[in-house]
């Protein structure tokens, strides 16, 4: 095991940085040959999915309900043995991941939002999948800090192949809401909480010895990478041996990076974003020293959430290629990629409605989530 981690260490070091990032600013155009096939509607607010290995989707849905789709039929009765969520705003129940050797042990990792719209954290837990129960449930653990307002969580979960696992966590919210005499957007800049970071964690919740904070006084342990405004899409890229997340800028300047050990993204002492009020420059520029560029920069606002790396063989054409789904922008991007990771270009799948996650099956098709009060889909994206 030693090894394997650092081996992934390596390779995820070993990223080819790109010299300027992509800035796209209209409109690409249409993916050609796709075809949308609904899976199942009815959902209210749903936020993540997770594949079982007999084809069976987990469905979160934002209210505080986890659901299961077996067969194409979604079962009206929700999964008991839920935790409690604070289900108000961006917060809820929101991500699901099942635990690598979850053939054997039928865990899984839910993410949520607890407390109150005064004092709210994200937290991670565990349970192990019981029929139509949940079981053995633990929180593994949660944010340091609580912070006001019901905004900006985070909390995509993604499984490294040591066995390690990635969880993205928002920078706490947009002016004037604040947090020890500050802008809370300023802690994601600060070592001491775990607010506007990417953490790398044990399947347990601890954090590994070698963390690249691991060991100072003044920082978490758990934290991987710094600067990172609120990541809702994370993938991890078998192909190029890499990490990707999208994440939300303000008004404009939503990102895809490459995620790596120890880096700082820059949020908020630079970006590509302006403020939603006035419209002034946040940060010193878009680019500052010690900090890592973004690769792919959406000028427009997207809303990215939900990322995968398409590795199968229903579209050959796509393989190495990431998909990101856009709330705002009501599609899915496909991001064509080289084999060094450097962006060649990129296109849409036109949804018409927000996309919340975005995941490739077992059978190789690629599945959308989309994000309504009442009436969301799953949706196959299938050759047309």
């Amino acid at each position: 095991m030693r090894a394997l981690r650092g081996a992934l260490l390596a390779c995820l070091l070993a990223g080819a940085a790109q010299a300027q990032p992509v800035l796209s600013e209209a409109r690409p155009p249409e993916v050609s040959g796709v075809r949308l096939a609904t899976v199942t509607e009815g959902l209210e607010r749903p936020w993540g999915m997770a594949f079982l290995p007999d084809g069976s989707i987990l469905v979160t849905e934002r209210p505080g309900r986890l659901r299961i789709l077996r067969d194409g039929v979604l079962d009206p009765n929700p999964i008991a043995g839920v935790p409690a969520v604070h289900a108000q705003g961006q917060g809820g129940l929101l991500d699901v991941a099942l635990h690598p050797d979850f053939a054997r042990n039928r865990t899984i990792y839910l993410t949520y939002a607890h407390g109150t719209a005064q004092a709210n954290r994200t937290r991670l837990a565990s349970a192990v999948l019981d029929g139509a129960t949940l079981r053995d449930l633990r929180v593994l653990f949660e944010v340091n800090r609580e912070k006001p307002a019901n905004a900006h969580f985070g909390s995509r979960i993604l499984f490294l192949p040591d066995g390690t696992l990635l969880l993205t966590i928002g920078d706490g919210g947009n002016p004037p809401n604040a947090l020890d005499g500050r802008l809370i957007r300023e802690n994601a800049q600060d070592l001491s909480n775990h607010l506007g970071k990417i953490l790398r964690l044990n399947a347990d919740g601890s954090a590994p010895a070698d963390n690249p904070w691991a060991g100072r006084a003044d920082a978490r342990a758990e934290l991987w990478t710094v600067g990172n405004r609120n990541s809702q899409g994370i993938a991890w890229d078998p192909i190029r041996n890499t990490v990707w997340a999208n994440e939300h800028g303000s008004s404009g300047g939503d990102e895809l990076n490459r995620i790596e050990r120890g880096r700082n993204y820059g949020w908020p002492v630079a970006s590509h974003s302006v403020e939603y009020r006035g419209g002034a420059q946040i940060g010193v520029g878009r680019s500052a020293p010690g900090t890592t560029d973004p690769v792919l920069v959406w000028m427009t606002t997207s809303a990215p959430s939900g990322l995968a790396v398409y590795t199968g063989e229903r579209f050959p054409a796509w393989r190495g290629d990431l998909f990101s789904g856009g709330l705002r922008g009501q599609d899915v991007r496909r991001i064509r990629l080289d084999p060094a990771g450097r962006v060649l270009g990129e296109e849409t799948i036109p949804v018409g409605r927000r996309v919340r996650d975005v995941r490739q099956g077992p059978d190789g098709f690629l599945y959308l989530l989309t994000d309504e009060p009442s009436g969301a889909r799953i949706i196959r994206v299938e050759p047309g």
